[in-house]
């Protein structure tokens, strides 16, 4: 008989969730599981692997009495098959564990514990490989290492360093050219938000490089749509330092007027109607990234968000003041509120310092105007420059104070 069992899993109310509505329903897809996913023989036990389009907070545990061993992810979508050929392994099942989060649970043939387990994101478009490697032992060890699902430990890809090539001490920006493809984003006055966001981010990136202290990358450099939580895993396969993520929106009638550039900061409240209409735009579901919050209730999970981002969200924040001087010094009308927050799912990377830039407003016919001239994009590009350049120094010399 073959030891290879193809599994049928039924994943279609995920489907249709995922698909219902318009194809702006996209941005805030699931993470999907590929039917190249496998459990095969390695070194005499059994290796899963499992191939996601973008990386999402995991855990795996064991368990006893029967032996199984259980992988939690933030809500993915799974495969209709999956390849099953390792003798260790009896069975498995996949599927919704509670609203938000998916587990697969394998059932054991003997013995085995977790010998090796990672998540890594390998490939320029962001999809990612979850391998998790199971070695033979014995019914003790087994039962030492089984635990419940409160002594596992939350995990999350780590966020790949640069190269020693490029270890020398210049800043890595990730900029973010909202929108693109099926997705123009706003729309007056003849500009669309997508082409311009497109432009004026080659035009930074430009100024960035031509200065000697950047290295830049950038989550697009096309007219092509990007999802948002794939642009957050861009930023961390590149091992970005800073994320920017560049817009030019037109705001709702019922959220009043704007105009003038805008920095936006991360926030579960949004810090006004008016970005949370931009929100509500930009995000049609809810990112929850860096934190595995599996079997938490809403109040423990407030508190791991607010652990997992201790050390970035300061960060942010001087990055956000220093974007405002920044460009205030290059003479760039600022809204009359500069500052704000809003939960953006492109904004959510836990260990990235990211701020969604609006360099004005296409609902303005003054910011129309401004945003159409080369010169003034140029004049934006260098405030936000030096912006960096500030925040840069300044992170340096609060780095070097923490050292013994």
């Amino acid at each position: 008989m073959s030891s290879f069992r193809p599994l049928m899993m039924i994943c279609a109310a995920l489907a249709a969730a995922l698909f219902a509505g318009s194809a702006r329903a996209d941005l805030g897809a699931l993470a999907r599981v590929s039917d190249e996913s496998r459990i095969v023989e390695a070194d005499g036990g059994a290796e899963l692997v499992l191939d996601l389009s973008q990386p999402v907070p995991w855990r795996v545990f064991l368990l006893d009495a029967p032996r199984r061993a259980v992988i939690d992810l933030s809500e993915v979508v799974w495969p209709e098959t999956m390849l099953l050929g390792a003798l260790a392994v009896e069975d498995l099942r996949m599927g919704v564990f509670q609203p938000g989060w998916s587990r697969m649970v394998i059932d054991l043939a003997a013995p085995h514990i977790v010998a090796e387990a990672e998540m890594a994101t390998g490939a320029a478009d962001g999809t990612t490989r979850l391998r998790i490697r199971f070695a033979e032992s014995d019914a003790d060890t087994f039962a030492a290492r089984a635990g419940t699902p409160d002594d596992a430990r939350f995990r999350l890809a780590p966020r790949k360093s640069a190269p020693a090539s490029e270890g020398d001490g210049r800043l890595h920006v990730m900029l973010d050219p909202g929108h693109g493809g099926i997705d123009p984003g706003a729309e007056a006055g003849g500009l669309v938000e997508a082409d311009l966001m497109l432009t004026f981010a080659r035009e930074l990136r430009e100024v960035l490089l031509r200065s000697g202290e950047f290295r830049v990358s950038m989550t697009r450099d096309g007219d092509a749509f990007v999802p948002l939580e794939t642009r957050i895993s861009l930023a961390r396969e590149a091992g970005a330092d800073v994320f920017l993520s560049l817009h030019a929106d037109a705001l709702p009638r019922d959220a009043g007027q704007a105009s003038g550039a805008t920095i936006y900061t991360l926030s579960e409240d949004a810090s006004d109607l008016a970005s949370q209409r931009l929100a509500e735009r930009h995000d049609q579901s809810d990112l929850l990234a860096g934190v595995d919050l599996t079997g938490q209730g809403d109040e423990i999970a407030l508190v791991l968000m607010e652990i997992a981002r201790r050390e970035t969200e300061p960060r942010t924040a001087r990055l956000a003041e220093g974007l405002v001087a920044g460009l205030r010094g290059a003479e760039v009308a600022m809204n009359s509120r500069p500052r704000r927050s809003a939960g953006f799912s492109v904004l959510k990377a836990p260990d990235i310092p990211s701020v969604l830039i609006e360099i004005g407003f296409l609902s303005s016919a003054k910011d129309r105007e401004n945003l159409a001239r080369a010169e003034w994009r140029n004049s934006a590009a260098g405030g936000i420059r030096d912006a960096l350049r500030a925040w840069a120094a300044e992170e340096a010399r609060r780095a070097a104070l923490l050292r013994p």
